[in-house]
């Protein structure tokens, strides 16, 4: 099953269409090889951590960048370090990477550090005051809101 057929949710939502673009380029999406492996946990209620296994990365080597709702992180070794070393095996993949992650609305980084070959990078959902659900009160057919008045001293 290469589509999942979106028509039933278009007839009874509004403005959902980017969930529907964003499941179906996920199913369609290649993984590829799953290099560099990664782990993504929720460490609090809007607040979640990626993880990924850089083993022989340095810190200039790593570029992670934001745009449009992806989180993009690349690793390149430099030219020169891959010249000197003449391997008689090599077990750890120091290649190019690049791994993307969809970030859901007012998902932001807040941090990133390298530590032990391990990238983490700390996101948080914040919530904008005009989104957070308010309480209406109930008036009694009378204008309920009350302006108030500078009053001079």
């Amino acid at each position: 099953m290469n589509a999942i057929d979106f028509t039933p949710l278009y007839r009874s939502t509004v403005g959902f269409d980017r969930l529907a673009n964003l499941l179906d380029s996920a199913l369609q999406q290649n993984h590829g090889n799953g290099y560099p492996p990664y782990n993504i946990e929720a460490t609090e209620e809007n607040e979640y951590a990626i993880t990924v296994a850089v083993a022989g990365f340095k810190e200039s080597e790593l570029d992670i960048q934001t745009e449009r709702g992806v989180l993009t992180i690349r690793g390149e070794k430099s030219a020169s370090e891959k010249e000197e070393r003449k391997y008689l095996y090599q077990g750890i993949a120091n290649r190019t990477f690049e791994r993307k992650f969809e970030l859901a609305d007012h998902v932001k980084v807040v941090d990133a550090q390298l530590e032990n070959g391990i990238l983490r990078i700390d996101l948080v959902k914040e919530i904008p005051e005009a989104m957070k659900p308010k309480k209406i009160s109930i008036g009694s057919g009378s204008n309920t809101i009350e302006h108030k008045k500078d009053v001079a001293a």
